[in-house]
């Protein structure tokens, strides 16, 4: 099961609620996030191994969250096209918090304060774990990729970068 943690996040209580096993791996935070890639470097953590989380807006008003591989760009139109609408775009950084409760860095499709479509980048099927960000900037969980499915909302393989 998963290790003990002082101050589980949201994503945490969710997964263990959920009996999905996980772990996790931290960092010191010293002053602002950067990036996924910087992130994953501070854990030494293989770059195709570290997912990203974004929000966009569809254009039919509805948000939805993509998960890809931190060294990898959203394909718009293919995200699109996985969940059905003409197109998405980036939700601007400002929204995200008061959307999903998360902040930039920490965001993770797990927990998110109201739970909206999902689609994990088909590279993830490559793995037998993958690491998604635990719901706060500096931490990290670690668990299979169906398990990600599992606990995230109408969560599906896409896909979804160039």
């Amino acid at each position: 099961m998963a290790k003990k943690a002082d101050n589980k996040t949201n994503a945490m209580r969710i997964l263990e609620t959920a009996g999905i096993p996980y772990t996790y791996s931290s960092y010191e935070v010293e002053g602002e996030f950067s990036d996924g890639i910087a992130s994953a470097d501070k854990m030494g953590l293989p770059h195709e191994q570290v997912f990203k989380t974004l929000v966009t807006l569809g254009s039919d008003k509805e948000h939805y969250v993509f998960v890809i591989p931190v060294e990898e760009e959203l394909d718009f139109k293919k995200c699109a096209k996985s969940v059905g609408v003409k197109a998405v775009q980036m939700i601007h950084v400002k929204e995200l918090f008061g959307l999903t409760g998360y902040v930039r860095g920490g965001c993770t499709a797990i927990g998110m304060k109201k739970p909206f479509v999902t689609r994990l980048d088909e590279s993830a099927q490559l793995f037998d774990q993958i690491y998604i960000s635990g719901g706060r900037i500096g931490l990290h969980l670690c668990l299979a990729p169906e398990d990600f499915l599992k606990a995230a909302h109408r969560a599906e393989y896409a896909d979804l970068t160039r």
